[in-house]
C-alpha cells in the first residue's frame, strides 16, 4: 500500500525563478528537475519539494510543510545567516524566542518562501517521533 511509498511535497508559487533560487540559494537545497513550470528539490531521504508554477499565490497562512530537524534552533540560526527571514511571534498561545516557538510536543519555527508559503521546522521532544 502507499505507506510503503515515498511522498513529495507539492506547492504553488507565481515565479519559479524566484522560489528556485531562494530554497537553493538561502536554504541549500539540490535541484532536481528544472524547468518553466516547475521545479523540484532533493530533500532527506528520499523526498523531495516540488513547486509549480500558479498564477494566484497563496493567500494560506497555514503551514503548508514541515522538515523534521534534531536541532531547530541551529536550524534556523543557519538559515537567519543565509538571508531566510524567520519569523517571531509574540501572540497569546504562540511565542518564539529567538525563532524558536514551544508547542508542546515539540520545538518549531516558520518562515514564508517567495511563493507564500508558510514552512515550518520540527524538532520532536520524544525522540520515537523523529
Amino acid at each position: 500500500m502507499l505507506g510503503e511509498h515515498p511522498i513529495d511535497v507539492m506547492l504553488t508559487a507565481t515565479d519559479v525563478g524566484v522560489v528556485r533560487q531562494f530554497y537553493h540559494d538561502r536554504v541549500g537545497l539540490d535541484v532536481l528537475i528544472d524547468s518553466a513550470e516547475f521545479v523540484t528539490f532533493r530533500c532527506g531521504g528520499d523526498s523531495r519539494l516540488v513547486f509549480t508554477r500558479t498564477s494566484a499565490p497563496s493567500g494560506e497562512q497555514q503551514t503548508k510543510a514541515s522538515w523534521r530537524v534534531a536541532d531547530v534552533a541551529a536550524e534556523v540560526v543557519e538559515l537567519r545567516a543565509h538571508g531566510v527571514d524567520v519569523a517571531d511571534y509574540d501572540e497569546p498561545g504562540l511565542r518564539t524566542v529567538d525563532g524558536v516557538a514551544d508547542i508542546g510536543f515539540a520545538l518549531s519555527a516558520w518562515f514564508v518562501d517567495p511563493g507564500g508559503n508558510t514552512i515550518g521546522l520540527l524538532q520532536f521532544k520524544d525522540e520515537a517521533l523523529r
